[in-house]
C-alpha cells in the first residue's frame, strides 16, 4: 500500500514520461498489426492463404502489455527532489530498490551541456558519486531538473 506523502507541494516528480513515448508508438503499432490481421481475415473465403483470425491475438496481447508498462512509466516516478534529498526509482522494482541520496552526502553536482546526464559528486575530488541519465525524463523538463538541483545546491542557496 502507498504511503500517504506529508508534503507534496514541497517536492518536484519527474516521471519516465520521455521513455514511454516510444512504449505508447509500439503498443499503437502492435494494435494496429492486430487490427490489419483481424480485418484481412474477413477475406478467407476467398483467400484461403490469409492467417487464421486467432492470430491477431498475438500482437494485441502484446499491445495491452506494451500499453500498460508505457502507462506505468508514465505515471510513476524516476526521481523526486524533496527537502531531504533525490529520491532515485529504477526501471525494475521501483519500490524494492529506491535511493534516497541526501542532500548533506552531495558536494558537487554537473549536467551535461545536451542535459542528458546528471553527476551527483559526493567529494571535492569527484572520486565518487552517482551518474544518472536523463534521457528518461522528457526533454522540456530536463531542464527544469538541472536547475532545481543546481539551485538547491548552489553556495547562494546554503548559506541562505
Amino acid at each position: 500500500m502507498a504511503a500517504k506523502i506529508q508534503s507534496p507541494d514541497k517536492e518536484l516528480r519527474f516521471t519516465r514520461s520521455g521513455q514511454a513515448s516510444s512504449f505508447w508508438v509500439g503498443a499503437a503499432v502492435l494494435a494496429a498489426v492486430g487490427v490489419t490481421l483481424l480485418a484481412t481475415s474477413i477475406c478467407r473465403d476467398v483467400n484461403p492463404r490469409l492467417p487464421h483470425p486467432a492470430w491477431a491475438m498475438l500482437p494485441l496481447a502484446l499491445a495491452v502489455i506494451t500499453a500498460r508498462l508505457a502507462l506505468g512509466l508514465t505515471r510513476h516516478a524516476y526521481l523526486i527532489l524533496t527537502p531531504l534529498g533525490i529520491e532515485i526509482f529504477p526501471f525494475f522494482r521501483p519500490a524494492e530498490g529506491m535511493r534516497l541520496v541526501l542532500w548533506q552526502e552531495v558536494n558537487h553536482v554537473e549536467v551535461d551541456k545536451k542535459a542528458t546526464r546528471l553527476t551527483l559528486h559526493h567529494d571535492a575530488g569527484k572520486t565518487s558519486g552517482i551518474h544518472l541519465s536523463l534521457t528518461p525524463v522528457r526533454a522540456d523538463r530536463r531542464t527544469l531538473l538541472a536547475k532545481a538541483v543546481l539551485g538547491r545546491l548552489s553556495p547562494s542557496a546554503t548559506n541562505g
